[in-house]
């Protein structure tokens, strides 16, 4: 288009209409060409070429795991708790050898007195600041960390606050995650008894949540109606359209392969694909229930 606009005006200068016709020509010509050299280019996606996703997945990786680390010392020491809880995502996220390692070795750099959190999470802000589901993903399972051992110590929600600042995540927004979050554990808990006393009854007919895969909803497990709302994020009197709405919202931001997509890593999958499970499982029981 500005090949046109700044043809016409030359060709206007020197030729008065004749030379703004001639130069419109030229413009559009000179536009067409343009538009063939930019499309070769890769359009628009060339432009983020260099943004290499294996990069933007290391990046997320190595950040996660330091920033889980330094939550986990918070309160001055690791506990036995935050080691396991850091043992079990890594066992989820089947990694092994090498990549294990260097969890590991991110993890433990957090605990270390130099450590600086602020510049981690705004070298990741500045990375993926333009995918906000990422950024959000990055904070619960923060969250998950610090939360572990079924308490929140004040030291730990400090931290937390911290993160989702530095994130750009507003107050109303974490007090939400927060809150999801702890229905969310409460519920894998009641899941993790339900799979047990079915294991002791030798009456366990399916494999375990932890390693089903897609979409598929797990029973009922005694789920209430309150604990399902809470799961979506809603409050007792939320309506049925309220339900699908946030459903929807919260589905589309835990879609596994649209995250990977934005950089997480496919190790980290498997996170995304059980938050899916169990928005699944508590949409499931509304509808039942309705």
């Amino acid at each position: 288009m500005w090949g046109k606009v700044l043809g016409f005006c030359f060709g206007f200068m020197f030729g008065k209409f004749i030379g703004a016709l001639l130069g419109l020509y030229l413009g559009h010509m000179f536009d067409r060409s343009l538009k063939q050299d930019f499309d070769k280019a890769g359009g628009f996606s060339g432009l983020f070429k260099g943004d290499d996703i294996n990069e933007r997945q290391a990046l997320f990786f190595s950040s996660c795991f330091a920033v889980m680390g330094h939550i986990a010392k918070s309160n001055g020491r690791v506990s036995e708790t935050h080691i396991r809880a850091a043992s079990v995502f890594m066992d989820e996220m089947r990694l092994s050898g090498d990549e294990r390692r260097e969890a590991q070795d991110a993890f433990r750099s957090g605990k270390e007195t130099d450590f600086s959190l602020k510049e981690t999470v705004h070298d990741f802000k500045e990375r993926f600041a333009r995918r906000h589901d990422l950024l959000q993903l990055f904070l619960e399972i923060q969250i998950q960390m610090a939360f572990s051992d079924g308490h929140l110590a004040e030291q730990e929600k400090q931290l937390l606050q911290e993160v989702s600042k530095q994130l750009g995540i507003s107050r109303t927004q974490f007090a939400f995650l927060l809150k999801r979050y702890q229905a969310e554990f409460a519920f894998r808990q009641q899941q993790q008894r339900f799979y047990e006393q079915q294991r002791q009854q030798g009456q366990q007919s399916r494999s375990s949540y932890s390693e089903q895969r897609g979409h598929s909803v797990p029973p009922n497990n005694g789920m209430n109606r309150a604990q399902a709302l809470a799961l979506l994020g809603l409050n007792n009197d939320a309506s049925a359209r309220d339900i699908k709405v946030a459903y929807r919202k919260l589905m589309a931001q835990h879609h596994p392969d649209k995250l990977v997509s934005q950089g997480l890593p496919k190790h980290m999958m498997e996170v995304a694909v059980k938050k899916s499970q169990d928005i699944q499982a508590a949409y499931e029981y509304l509808k039942k229930a309705a």
